[in-house]
């Protein structure tokens, strides 16, 4: 699920608008032109290692190894009835936007039945579509069309826990305690002499403790929200009805599936429950100080066998349906999630908490790619997602910001230039769209979009805000929907308002405005993507030597070369022909500050 992370800034109303965003040199060569993608074919490694090449073609059981997924949160892509709300039509409406970006893949959040207590996570039931977001025709028709338009379709999976509202939860609590209704979830009786005390100190993610008590005295833990009771996966009734929710979005022509707080399902529930000892202990960042496995309801090695299970599922369709898995575990634990006989895939969060720094960068990098051959998996990355600041903003926080105090300050303290931003923004995507593996951008990061940091408190809909005593304001900063024109009252969203509001500055970040714009945001990604494309080779890559200080320098297997400059002053380029760069060269032909370039042979 979702690590509670702040989020960054936006303007204010009547604030001015941003900046004009800075112009791409694009640089189109015969080079570029002659490279072809390669099918299974074996490939020298620069290093001397013989490697394979996947085949990456869309019929490919391996074409999500090096794809580009496009993250779509659909109450804030567009909205085809005007009430405000994103919805399934308004996506179907808006993919010829996705096919034009050159992306391979879409990945929906969830549109499940939903109170939205947490954004769509607490669903009502897994096999159908909220009403206010369309109807399982509209689904169908989505997917038929996407698919039309040579994209994939992957949704969001939430196994950890149901909605409050679920007809099994509302079951377990008619049916009592000892019931086997109430077996499906993890109810426990307190402690105290009442049963008054939770039964043991777990906390929620989202703050205060993880368990609810219930009228009739027992408590049901809830690791995210109240209204998000885990379920019980030591239950086979559990087990077997998510099977059939697998089945159930298969059989209707889904790709793949992102898996929800992948890490959180096997818990030690063994009597008595185990405390932590230390509320802080609850928080993922914890598991690296514990041995392995030994968490009470985190990255237990029990969940592996859950996802073996799937797996099976998963290859039954031609071809395999693919997984991705959400698993905040340090990177040698989370690689086991990816391995070829569970998901496949797991997110590398920890290079999208990587600040923008050289050498560390270069370090996660390294790392991520050996845990991923070691586990046989492809490596991902990302920036940014509807979960964290928008890395447009993020990556100019200084290092140590407090993310909670600057959000409730509006962005303000400390203020981040927003041209400087979108340069750095723009010079981290290129980087990402070099490395070996899959990239997943998220809805908005095309357009540059920074984060809205100075939303009222008032239309705030993150349950961070209340359940922490509004000391944290929680994810709705990167979840305003989209610009998609300069006018309107959404701004082209939809015919009606926004269930977020959205700044006036959104007006120079619409679509509308970047469309055909040489040097804009949206064209420089719809060129890396396609440049991408026709580059794709190995899943390796190799170091440059002699690097100067504050440079990453990288070469692919079949020659062509990404410069990131991420110091203060610029640097001479390497012998090759500019291909693409996120800012214009030097007049003197170097690579300015916070740029980066691609280079042919």
């Amino acid at each position: 699920m979702r690590r509670p992370h702040p989020r960054p800034e936006r303007p204010s109303a009547g604030a001015p608008p941003p900046p004009a965003p800075p112009h791409a040199e694009v640089h189109h060569s015969g080079v570029v032109d002659k490279v072809l993608v390669s099918s299974g074919a074996e490939q020298p490694d620069p290093r001397g290692a013989r490697v394979t090449t996947p085949d990456l073609s869309p019929k490919s059981p391996d074409w999500w190894r090096q794809a580009v997924i496009y993250q779509v949160y659909p109450r804030s892509f567009a909205d085809a009835d005007g009430d405000g709300l994103g919805d399934l039509r308004g996506i179907t409406h808006r993919l010829t936007h996705l096919a034009a970006l050159g992306v391979d893949a879409l990945w929906l959040s969830p549109f499940y039945p939903s109170e939205l207590a947490d954004g769509g996570y607490d669903v009502a039931d897994h096999r159908d579509v909220d009403p206010r977001l369309g109807t399982l025709d509209d689904f169908d028709a989505m997917v038929a069309e996407a698919h039309r338009l040579g994209l994939k379709v992957i949704v969001d999976i939430v196994p950890n826990h149901t909605s409050h509202q679920h007809v099994w939860f509302q079951e377990a609590l008619r049916a009592g305690p000892g019931s086997a209704a109430r077996d499906r979830y993890v109810f426990r009786d307190g402690r105290g002499a009442q049963g008054e005390l939770p039964p043991t100190d777990w906390q929620s993610v989202f703050g205060g403790s993880a368990w609810r008590r219930v009228p009739d005295g027992q408590w049901y833990l809830h690791l995210f929200a109240p209204q998000q009771p885990d379920l019980n996966w030591e239950n086979e009734e559990v087990r077997a009805d998510f099977r059939t929710t697998l089945r159930f979005w298969s059989d209707r022509g889904v790709d793949g599936f992102r898996v929800d707080v992948a890490h959180a399902l096997a818990k030690d529930l063994d009597e008595p429950l185990r405390d932590l000892g230390a509320p802080e202990l609850s928080d993922e960042a914890a598991l690296a100080t514990m041995p392995p496995g030994s968490h009470p309801f985190y990255d237990r090695d029990e969940v592996h066998e859950i996802y073996r299970d799937w797996r099976k599922i998963l290859d039954a369709y031609s071809p395999p349906r693919m997984a991705v898995a959400e698993a905040w575990v340090p990177g040698a634990r989370r690689a086991l999630y990816a391995r070829p006989d569970e998901l496949g895939q797991a997110f590398n969060f920890e290079y999208l908490k990587t600040g923008w720094d050289a050498g560390e960068l270069r370090e996660v990098i390294t790392a991520s790619l050996a845990t991923a051959q070691a586990a046989g998996a492809s490596a991902t990355w990302v920036l940014s997602n509807h979960d964290v600041v928008r890395h447009a903003t993020r990556l100019m926080l200084p290092p140590g910001t407090d993310t909670d105090a600057w959000l409730l300050s509006g962005g303000s303290a400390p203020a981040v230039d927003r041209a400087a931003g979108l340069r750095r923004a723009r010079a981290a995507t290129l980087l990402m769209l070099a490395l070996p593996g899959s990239s997943y951008v998220y809805q908005g990061e095309e357009l540059g979009l920074p984060e809205v940091a100075d939303l009222p408190t008032a239309v705030l809909q993150d349950p961070i805000w209340e359940q922490t005593g509004h000391v944290r304001k929680g994810r709705d900063g990167c979840r305003v929907p989209l610009p998609w024109t300069t006018s309107g009252p959404s701004y082209g969203f939809g015919a009606g308002g926004a269930w977020l509001p959205q700044p006036a500055g959104f007006a120079s970040y619409a679509v509308e405005v970047q469309d055909g714009a040489e040097g804009s945001t949206l064209e420089l990604y719809r060129t890396a993507l396609r440049l991408r494309r026709k580059l794709l080779e190995s899943e390796s890559l190799t170091w440059a030597d002699d690097t100067p200080p504050g440079v990453l320098h990288f070469v692919r297997s079949d020659g062509w070369r990404c410069l990131a400059n991420l110091s203060d002053r610029p640097v001479p380029l390497p012998p090759g022909e500019p291909l693409l760069s996120s800012a214009p060269l030097e007049p003197d032909g170097r690579l300015g500050p916070d740029t980066t370039v691609w280079l042919g042979r």
